[in-house]
């Protein structure tokens, strides 16, 4: 029996004394060795007015990352709909998937990605909320689909494309709305956890089959953490622990570098902020990081695990999805 698919979300993050140009290159770096490594597929997300990430310009990172890879599927992991007209991403990912055939996923959210202040910036006269999501959804789903008679806007390119659209979410409501329009859905337990059973137990309960998708289909997102020994990896994990630490704080910024003295000045809350943040998470050498995503598969039985690892030195991060790739006996392209 093949293992179950495995693919990479990446953050793009920007490290303490870097720069984003070398955060995009860090990215374009793991993506071909993704893309020989076996994974399925490679997303990025977006998010705006953060320091430590890169992958703000979510459309403009997936066409390069798409151009320097041969086999992997570049996506959106994903789009925060609420910030763009559904037509100027019809446009972007039509185009997309017209220079890359075959290649491009759209994963779709309904969070700003960022602060209030910046989601104003952002929309400034869209007038759109997470109110009008399921609306724009469909509204997005209209422009792939051939055009009608009568219609008088199109996407061009992007009418007749038929861009495989995902809703991602870490909370109900789009794991209903996912089943109710029969399209694949991931959840986003890298982050926030807390739902996840709930949200795929009612994602599968209500599914309607669709014209692209005949039954439920479930990405599950974890933070995977590898290295030679149980020790390294928890090292490289304090990297992470910390960054969830500060935004209990209300601080944001570079990803800082790994310490295990780190929680030393941490406050309860922010540990538990922490703990429940990162508790979905394999962490550890070979063996441990296998057996967590084993544990994860069984927990949930995910069509699909996609990983994401925010590790201060590149060749470690690089190094960490190597052996990911390894233990969890993906083919090499």
């Amino acid at each position: 029996m093949p293992k179950t698919p495995l693919s990479i979300l990446d953050l793009a993050p920007i490290v303490e004394g870097d720069t984003p140009a070398q955060a995009l290159c860090n990215a374009t770096d793991i993506a071909r060795q993704a893309d020989l490594w076996g994974y399925n597929r490679y997303w990025l997300a977006e998010h705006h007015n953060m320091t430590g990430i890169a992958s703000a310009a979510t459309s403009v990172i997936i066409g390069h990352i798409a151009a320097n890879t041969s086999r992997i599927r570049v996506g959106a992991g994903g789009i925060m709909l609420p910030n763009h007209a559904p037509l100027v991403i019809a446009e972007q990912f039509g185009t997309l998937e017209s220079l890359y055939p075959g290649r491009i996923d759209l994963g779709l959210g309904r969070a700003p990605g960022t602060d209030q202040y910046t989601a104003r910036a952002l929309r400034r006269n869209l007038g759109n909320s997470d109110d009008t999501f399921p609306q724009d959804v469909l509204e997005l789903q209209g422009y792939f689909k051939p055009v009608r008679p009568g219609q008088h806007v199109r996407a061009v390119p992007g009418a007749g494309l038929g861009v495989p659209i995902w809703l991602l979410g870490s909370s109900l409501f789009s794991a209903e709305l996912a089943a109710h329009l029969g399209l694949p859905y991931a959840f986003a337990s890298h982050f926030a956890p807390r739902y996840l059973l709930r949200a795929i137990e009612l994602y599968r309960d209500r599914f309607q089959p669709s014209e692209t998708l005949g039954r439920p289909y479930v990405m599950v997102a974890a933070n995977a953490i590898a290295a030679d020994s149980d020790e390294e990896a928890q090292l490289l994990f304090s990297s992470l622990r910390n960054r969830f630490a500060h935004i209990a704080r209300g601080v944001r910024g570079p990803l800082q570098p790994p310490s295990l003295e780190h929680g030393k000045d941490w406050t309860p809350g922010e540990r538990d902020f922490a703990d429940e943040a990162t508790a979905c998470s394999a962490v550890g050498g070979p063996d441990t990081v296998r057996q967590g995503l084993e544990h994860l598969l069984a927990e949930t039985g995910a069509d699909e695990l996609i990983v994401t690892a925010q590790i201060f030195d590149h060749a470690a991060r690089r190094r960490s999805f190597d052996i990911v790739a390894r233990t969890w006996g993906l083919t090499p392209a």
